[in-house]
């Protein structure tokens, strides 16, 4: 009950980045790099903060997949953002998350088996459901093609954080050698000054939602199977949806209702499957 509570705080965090992000810089109050650069600096100076107050230091090994993947999603995230809908970017994003993080569970010897595996395709199923455009509709190519590096780089972010020793540490790690990189690749935009409120709902998005969600998920990776991992993180964009129906008077309808109910239910029938064999289950990611 307690790790089901932990994810559960874990995938809020990680709709409310959505919800931040769209306040902010739908409503001009900031551009999509300057809101990713104040946001992984805002997250790197909240988990140094933590660190410092717990007298725990820093890793000295530099995490080059952790810091080169989050950079990865963080620019890929905001940029693709530029050209795509929420609803058909939401659906590449978490779709190719999903997808990355089976393939590499599977080539890793991990045994899905039937039951994880309908239950992953039921959820995807509602998630598309939800968010697939109705009618014509014309994709960007180099907007679909961010999003993907954005997806592969969320994915093995996540894939990198199983094997952490020490959460916070790890976190704050990769977030303040992401700076760097997130600093070279906002100044080369030359990116417009932010609003006062763009400027704090990307700390808040930073510091609370991603630095402390980032850490909480880091610390709940190791208890949960790779492909769990995938399938639940299909709920964030539910409700991330439903949240804004709440929150920002967006429309609440059966659609959403009806496929929300198909995601949880296809997380469910997952995350309940079997244990893995145990001659199999050690390989597990």
């Amino acid at each position: 009950m307690r790790l089901a509570l932990l994810i559960t705080v874990t995938m809020v965090a990680f709709a409310a980045n959505s919800l931040l992000n769209r306040a902010a810089v739908e409503a001009g109050l900031i551009d999509p790099l300057g809101y990713a650069l104040i946001r992984v600096a805002s997250g790197a100076a909240m988990l140094w903060l933590l660190l410092a107050l717990r007298r725990t230091a820093m890793p000295r090994r530099i995490p080059w997949v952790g810091a080169l993947s989050l950079a990865t999603y963080m620019l890929g995230f905001s940029l693709a953002y530029l050209t795509l809908g929420a609803g058909l970017g939401a659906l590449i994003l978490f779709g190719v998350i999903q997808v990355t993080m089976f393939a590499v569970a599977a080539l890793r010897g991990a045994a899905l088996g039937p039951q994880r595996l309908a239950g992953a395709a039921l959820a995807f199923a509602g998630l598309a459901s939800l968010l697939w455009p109705g009618g014509g509709f014309s994709v960007d190519l180099t907007g679909a093609a961010l999003m993907t590096a954005a997806g592969i780089g969320w994915a093995f972010y996540t894939l990198d954080g199983r094997g952490a020793a020490n959460p916070l540490a790890a976190t704050a790690s990769n977030f303040l050698w992401c700076l760097p990189l997130m600093v070279l690749a906002t100044l080369a935009a030359l990116p417009s000054w932010p609003a006062p409120g763009g400027a704090l709902l990307a700390v808040i998005g930073g510091a609370v939602t991603s630095g402390l969600g980032y850490a909480l998920w880091y610390a709940v990776l190791p208890k949960i199977e790779t492909t769990t991992a995938a399938v639940v993180q299909l709920s964030v964009p539910v409700i991330a949806v439903a949240a804004g129906a709440l929150l920002l008077g967006e429309a609440l309808t059966w659609k959403l209702v009806i496929a929300g109910a198909v995601v949880v239910g296809g997380i469910a029938l997952a995350v309940t499957a079997p244990a893995a064999p145990a001659g199999r289950s050690q390989t597990r990611g």
